[in-house]
């Protein structure tokens, strides 16, 4: 089936980034495992779907912590293979990233980057306040208008991170979460060229700006920014032309925006868009400002009213139309999809790494007390706490991979899997599969190939992995 040779072919190019055979052995292992197990379990559910020696379970654990691959080498190999893919969605020839945070709640008290983490949410079954893990989250939109996945190409820890990080490279400066979001993505528009990036509206923030501006600088790339502005966001118009005495102004008269649906109420033109799956009619004013405090950075707003809900967008790219915009922040959500992928389909943070020599996590401490890691001196000791926290990151990118490598799959074999009745689908999802159907499909068929595709590679590497099968207990037998 072309489907597996697929999945060999895409692995197979991983295999630069390992030093060691066996160790891209334990990689195919792992993310085909993380595609078709049906447990979450951690990492013994890995041997039960393929039915491993037991034996190999201390190998698979080591692996997270092995110096023979690097987390980096692996995340710029695994862009690399998404823009070669063919499947990219771009708007005016740019690719479009999504960028969120996602929270994880975690309450081992020897687990790496745990800490007090706030929830911004509105969901009333969520804390406000959590004990877990903060990951910067960078997607890329793939598919075409008729279905659209937000494929997830890195996450990092954010959070909890710095003395650890500091121990590693003295160098290290320790940034905002906006910072290391917007330095994520210009990593990324290094491989895929000019990008559009979407975020929500906790990172329009003057920090963003400037760091954008050195890292166009510094990578020769420009990424144009699509997010949301708050509602009490101050902007300033552009200054009149100045040809007197004196230093001309920098900016002209500040305006409140929420009071632009006031004030211009009239002037709102009518549209009919094509937003989070169908049409919808709403009323929006776009207009040219400057933002920013000291900055005043030219910023396109679109102010957008539906029924009695306002938001106002921004953009840095000030070409871009208000219909393009409005289309392009209704892009954000798919990351959301895809957090909820990641949890429920593949427990992507299902990880459970920690180290003896962790400072115990309490719950009671205040603000503005040390870090207890900066009690930590011996060099051992740091060295298997830096191998914990990195065995979390590389966890979760092995996931990702995964969950990347579904995607492609439902937008290239979804035919398929229609054509095939393994099971009953309450409600269609038109001609392209969801992640969570083509895994059952797999899962299915993968054992039929043992005999009909013997020769990939992949089931060649999973099947000397396999436990002997042993017949002898079964009812029947001789």
């Amino acid at each position: 089936m072309k489907m597996f040779e697929s999945v060999n072919s895409l692995l197979r190019d991983f295999r630069g980034c390992f030093n060691r055979e066996i160790t891209f052995h334990w990689f195919v292992i792992i993310v085909v495992g993380f595609m078709l197990r049906s447990d979450n379990e951690g990492i013994t559910s890995i041997i039960r779907t393929f039915g491993l020696t037991p034996s190999v379970y201390e190998a698979l654990v080591h692996f997270f912590r092995s110096s023979a691959w690097s987390l980096s080498d692996l995340k710029e190999c695994w862009v690399r293979i998404v823009g070669t893919s063919g499947v990219l969605f771009k708007e005016n020839g740019m690719t479009i990233l999504i960028g969120d945070g996602v929270k994880q709640s975690k309450e081992g008290r020897k687990m790496p980057g745990v800490k007090r983490v706030h929830q911004e949410s509105g969901n009333s079954d969520k804390s406000e306040y959590i004990f877990g893990h903060m990951f910067g989250t960078i997607g890329v939109l793939v598919g075409t208008v008729e279905k659209l996945f937000c494929l997830p190409l890195s996450a990092s820890l954010q959070d909890g991170d710095k003395v650890m990080r500091k121990w590693d490279d003295e160098a290290y400066e320790s940034v905002s979460h906006v910072v290391q979001i917007v330095r994520d993505a210009f990593s990324i528009a290094v491989v895929l060229g000019n990008c559009i990036l979407v975020l929500d509206a906790y990172y329009f923030t003057t920090t963003l700006l400037k760091d954008m501006a050195k890292q166009e600088l510094k990578y020769d790339r420009k990424l144009s920014i699509v997010t949301r502005a708050k509602m009490s966001t101050l902007a300033y118009k552009l200054p009149q032309p100045h040809n007197g005495r004196g230093r001309p102004r920098k900016k002209g008269e500040a305006i409140k925006l929420k009071d632009l649906f006031v004030s211009e109420k009239d002037n709102f033109t009518k549209a009919k868009l094509w937003l989070y799956g169908k049409e919808e009619t709403v009323e929006y004013l776009c207009m040219d400002l400057l933002w920013g405090q000291g900055l005043y950075c030219p910023i396109r707003f679109v102010l957008v009213k539906k029924g009695d809900t306002k938001v106002i967008l921004a953009c840095t790219n000030v070409s871009f139309s208000a219909v393009q915009i409005l289309r392009l922040y209704g892009y954000r959500f798919k990351i959301e999809v895809t957090f909820r992928t990641l949890k429920q389909l593949l427990c992507a943070f299902g990880y459970h790494f920690w180290s003896k020599y962790m400072p115990k996590l309490s719950h009671f401490t205040k603000k503005g007390e040390k870090d207890p890691l900066t009690q930590v001196e011996c060099k051992t000791e740091r060295t298997r706490i830096l191998q914990a926290f990195g065995a979390i990151e590389r966890y979760v990118m092995l996931a990702l991979i995964a969950h990347g490598t579904l995607q492609l799959l439902c937008l290239k074999y979804s035919s398929i899997v229609e054509k095939s009745s393994f099971c009953w689908l309450r409600t269609s999802s038109g001609s392209i599969v969801s992640e969570a159907t083509m895994s059952r499909f797999l899962r299915r068929i993968f054992f039929m190939q043992f005999h009909k595709q013997a020769h990939l590679p992949i089931l060649q590497i999973i099947r000397s992995r396999m436990a002997p099968s042993d017949d002898s207990d079964l009812p029947g037998a001789a």
